[in-house]
């Protein structure tokens, strides 16, 4: 099974908005993603979503500005090849802005706007619980078709209470 990232930018101003990419090339091409991949030998998982958010958008974000979010799991019994454990991550602060890639073209939707039927079938059962602050671990397995869901199993947690950030 392929372990990968998957990082969400959150921009807060008015309407906030999610910074997501029309994907070009490769696995998902064709569909609207966040911006993610491979976590390479010796890299960890926050490691990883930093330098593929940097490597697609040309943005760079802080480890430290990187929220866990969720463990995704997604089997595609008619293409196990295709299995990923995918670990999610939000962010809300970085530097720079955002470029296109040979792999993505990224483009801010409102929250209220999000492209769903666009996106991965699975998008519609954790996007926006995370969106919403809570923390998922979800199984998605794939009908023979690979891009209909036939079961999703999602364990939500709710988010935890805020705490000032100490200065």
């Amino acid at each position: 099974m392929r372990k990968a990232t998957l990082c969400l930018l959150i921009r807060q101003e008015h309407p906030p908005a999610i910074l997501l990419g029309l994907k070009k090339t490769g696995f998902g091409q064709g569909k609207v993603v966040g911006f993610g991949g491979k976590i390479e030998d010796g890299e960890t998982v926050v490691q990883a979503a930093a330098r593929e958010l940097e490597e697609e958008t040309g943005l760079h974000v802080a480890e430290a500005d990187l929220e866990r979010m969720a463990r995704l799991t997604f089997l595609f019994p008619a293409r196990p090849d295709w299995d990923h454990l995918v670990h999610v991550f939000l962010a809300r602060t970085w530097q720079g802005t955002p470029r296109e890639s040979r792999e993505v073209r990224p483009a801010w939707y409102p929250l209220n706007q999000i492209p769903l039927g666009d996106m991965w079938a699975d998008a519609s059962y954790w996007l926006p619980p995370v969106l919403a602050g809570q923390r998922i671990r979800a199984t998605f397995i794939f009908n023979s078709d690979n891009e209909t869901v036939d079961r999703a199993d999602l364990e939500i947690t709710p988010a935890p209470a805020s705490r000032p950030k100490e200065s």
